[in-house]
């Protein structure tokens, strides 16, 4: 088997035409003669659903999926609670033999297509050497079909996730990441997470793309951390990318935000606020993590990082990123879960999903069986007409609804965290990593957001 994907490889490789044909030949192939590389497992089942799901943790919400207001429906084929405005489909569920699959991101191409990448196989953090593969899909007309899976990169290592970045006035697709080329860093010393921070690009709308380049930052040319959460360009070229370094030695668990700077498109790097060991935490948990910065106008970029705390933690730079406001929390109540933040179609809203809940207890660093992993399982909205200096009342978009399985954690049995979303011409296209086990694509129409209901309209609703 390993000669026949070799033999796939080369004549992909060595096919002059890059195009959606020999894309579409090379799935052929390996689909037909490789299913177990690809993790292709489209045929699904039905989940079997709880009997009721419990929003909130302060005036908890009990909603009986038996009994739901005519606005709320209980998908077994998503295995979701959801909006009757949101439509969706399973794109990809993990292999049984396999820990799960991870981090979902998308990304609207140059030629108009929706791609979507996520790590299948163990979290990256889980051994040396290659532990997943980065699985890709395709979309072609606005989501309605999707070709895949296809490997994305077929490299030696492991994977974290797609952070993706099409720079102004470019066709060329960035592939930013957590890289862990074993050489290239050290699993000791509780510092196995931290690992280089590298880009790759495709010039050819995402079908082929180049060797990884990694980033050295000019005051830290050794810095080791993780990237997982959206980057972005400023008006004037700057390029900002959230990165934070752990130490799980320390007990709990510590850790420190940076954002990698680039003003030439990735030639050079600095790293903010300084070189390590001078990162961003809050004070009381010496924690904060993937961090989440977005370009508003003009010089002006918001910065959103995940933290223990129960709030999403915030800043801002009227500097193109040179320099940031002390980071403060917001009025976001969310757990120890990123920050999922993107622009309207338009530009000129900020909708933030988030958890809207927050535990509080058992922290311990972070583990799957704190109560705490419960609050990842609630997708809220909230919206901010002002730069994220005011938000609008949450609404509620959907939930798990999946029975547990009792030979996972709470790590799995909860997650709709780290979603990620396209959102252009109307349209809210979310991409979850449902239970850490199946790639979940969601649609709703931008227009549809005020239909969806506040706590105080599902308490109403429940009254009657």
């Amino acid at each position: 088997m390993k000669s026949f994907k070799a033999l796939i490889n080369s004549v992909a490789s060595s096919w002059s035409a890059r195009s959606a044909l020999r894309y579409s030949i090379v799935i052929l192939l390996y689909s037909i003669c490789h299913v177990d590389t690809l993790y292709a497992q489209q045929v699904l089942s039905q989940s079997k659903l709880d009997a009721q799901v419990i929003l909130g943790v302060e005036d908890p919400i009990t909603l009986s999926l038996g009994e739901l207001p005519p606005f709320l429906e209980a998908d077994s084929a998503l295995g979701l609670l959801r909006h009757s405005s949101v439509q969706g489909q399973v794109l990809h569920v993990a292999p049984s033999d396999v820990r799960g699959l991870f981090e979902t991101r998308a990304v609207r191409t140059p030629k108009g297509d929706l791609m979507v990448m996520f790590p299948v196989g163990n979290h990256y953090a889980a051994g040396a050497g290659k532990v997943n593969s980065m699985i890709m899909y395709r979309s072609q007309d606005d989501g309605k079909s999707w070709g895949g899976p296809a490997v994305a990169f077929d490299i030696e290592y492991s994977q974290h996730g797609f952070i993706p970045l099409i720079p102004k006035g470019s066709k060329r697709i960035y592939a930013f990441g957590t890289q862990p080329i074993p050489s290239q860093y050290s699993r000791e010393k509780g510092k196995f997470e931290n690992a280089p921070i590298g880009f790759r690009w495709s010039d050819d709308d995402g079908y082929t793309w180049s060797r990884v380049s990694l980033i050295q930052p000019v005051n830290d040319p050794g810095f080791l951390g993780m990237s997982v959460t959206r980057m972005c360009e400023t008006a004037n070229g700057a390029w900002l990318l959230g990165s934070h370094a752990a130490d799980w030695s320390k007990k709990p668990l510590e850790t420190q935000q940076y954002i990698l700077r680039s003003e030439d498109q990735g030639e050079t790097w600095h790293l903010l606020p300084g070189a390590r060991k001078v990162g961003w935490s809050v004070p009381e948990y010496n924690r904060m993590d993937e961090g989440r910065p977005i370009w508003l106008e003009g010089s002006e970029v918001f910065f959103m990082a995940r933290t223990p705390a129960g709030q999403i933690w915030t800043s801002r730079s009227h500097d193109d990123g040179q320099s940031w406001s002390d980071l403060k929390p917001s009025s976001l109540v969310h757990p120890d879960a990123p920050p999922m933040v993107f622009h309207s179609s338009d530009r000129k809203t900020l909708i933030n999903f988030f958890h809207n809940r927050h535990t509080g207890t058992q922290y311990t660093g972070l583990s799957g069986t704190m109560d705490g992993m419960k609050d990842r399982s609630e997708i809220w909205v909230t919206l901010s007409s002002d730069g994220g200096r005011n938000w609008s009342e949450p609404r509620f978009l959907f939930a798990n609804a999946t029975q547990m399985n009792p030979e996972k954690n709470g790590w799995f049995n909860h997650q709709v965290s780290y979603l990620d979303a396209v959102i252009d011409k109307g349209t809210i296209h979310v991409f979850c990593p449902h239970l850490w086990n199946r790639a979940v694509y969601l649609t709703l129409q931008e227009s549809d957001l005020q239909k969806l209901p506040t706590k105080e309209m599902l308490q109403n609703t429940l009254q009657r």
